[in-house]
């Protein structure tokens, strides 16, 4: 059978190109950039060559760049170690986030106001994931320790415009977080444009390699390390640095940047085609997440009237291709997605998601073979579903 990916929202294979870029440092030049001879010098050059690389894509400094394990350890850096700061510094201890944010964010705010005192709120979204900005202002607090908003949504695609919220915090002295992992897969990222103060990536998500990601922290921003144990990343995460990893992390970041605009102008009419084509064909359909203009190219995302979601993807895997039933993260999980649930979808819509999302070299040819199997699918999973 030839088998479809059709989840790179989950992740992405490796570009050859990275591969190719990696490779020395696993055998040639292994060095541990801690130490002081020419092997540990050919590493600590490579780290802070891919250290400036990427910093220059992100319009930032170089010491503005935390290298970490991925982009949900960026999160957990970001949120604990700012909540803990401000809370050292001047007593702080609200957080306000969104209702759909990932669940690395998610659980570290649930961990700091069960264990650690802290208070949350949650800011309101529309049901396509938009957070009111009408409204922010009265969400904060005196003691407000830090804002967390994702910049596109892993599950529904939906992008916030940061920029404005990001004003308000700043002209509050209040740092704000966003996780970009998905977004910075097809977007440009540039710090003085999102106006933010942390940022999260994972390379996996923009066909680098698994085990690695940025926290980006503007410089004057306060964090507490949540790993200790060595200077490592400026005192901010002790551990050896994944030389292979960070590099071709910042090969395929640099060629998000030089290829994106085509990538996106590639992908925009195939997603188009699924939206168009499931809203047209298929009955109770809904699509999840904002309007095309204020979602991820790539990204489609659905709820199924009185259909198993779960059921859906192993019929669908059945037939040759790969997507998921909201979040990767809650594959196999019976319960109704918290993000849908979040944006008022009832339980009998909420557990029959789809999200199907495309990759760069994706073809209008396999676009078409799912959608030629996908209403039969569909019909065969509601059959058994009621």
């Amino acid at each position: 059978m030839n088998r479809i990916y059709l989840d790179y929202a989950a992740t992405t294979p490796v570009d050859e190109r990275v591969i190719d870029a990696m490779l020395p440092y696993f055998k040639e030049h292994f060095g541990n950039p801690s130490s002081v001879h020419r092997f540990g010098q050919e590493g600590e050059k490579a780290l802070d060559d891919s250290r400036r690389s990427i910093a220059g894509n992100l319009g930032a400094s170089p010491s503005e760049i935390i290298f970490t394990s991925c982009g949900s350890e960026s999160d957990n850096l970001a949120i604990r170690g700012a909540a803990f700061a401000r809370q050292e510094n001047f007593g702080y201890k609200h957080l306000l986030i969104s209702p759909i944010e990932h669940p690395a964010v998610q659980a570290t705010v649930d961990q700091l106001v069960s264990l650690h005192g802290f208070e949350v709120s949650y800011l309101p979204v529309d049901q396509s994931g938009l957070v009111d900005q009408g409204k922010f202002k009265e969400y904060l607090r005196e003691d407000t320790a830090l804002v967390s908003i994702m910049a596109a949504n892993n599950e529904i695609g939906t992008i916030n415009n940061l920029s404005d919220i990001a004003g308000i915090c700043r002209g509050r002295g209040i740092p704000i977080h966003t996780d970009a992992v998905q977004y910075a897969a097809h977007h440009e990222v540039n710090v003085d444009i999102l106006g933010v103060d942390l940022i999260s990536l994972g390379a996996h998500k923009f066909y680098g390699p698994k085990g690695v990601g940025v926290l980006y922290v503007r410089s004057g921003t306060d964090l507490l390390p949540s790993q200790t144990g060595g200077s490592q990343e400026f005192g901010l995460r002790a551990a050896t640095e994944n030389i292979p990893l960070i590099v071709g992390m910042a090969k395929a970041f640099y060629l998000v940047q030089e290829e994106g605009l085509a990538r996106r102008e590639r992908l925009i009419p195939l997603r188009n085609q699924i939206i168009d084509f499931v809203l047209e064909e298929i009955p109770n359909s809904q699509l999840t997440g904002a309007e095309p203009s204020k979602r991820l190219p790539n990204h489609t995302s659905f709820v199924f009237e009185n259909l198993d979601g779960n059921l859906l993807i192993q019929v669908l895997d059945s037939e040759g291709f790969a997507c998921s039933s909201g979040s990767a993260c809650k594959t196999g999980d019976p319960k109704p997605s918290s993000v849908l649930t979040s944006l008022g979808y009832a339980p009998e819509w909420a557990l029959g998601s789809l999200r199907v999302t495309l990759g760069k070299d994706t073809t209008r040819n396999e676009v078409d073979q799912f959608l030629g199997i996908l209403p039969g699918a569909i019909k065969r999973v509601r059959e058994v579903s009621r």
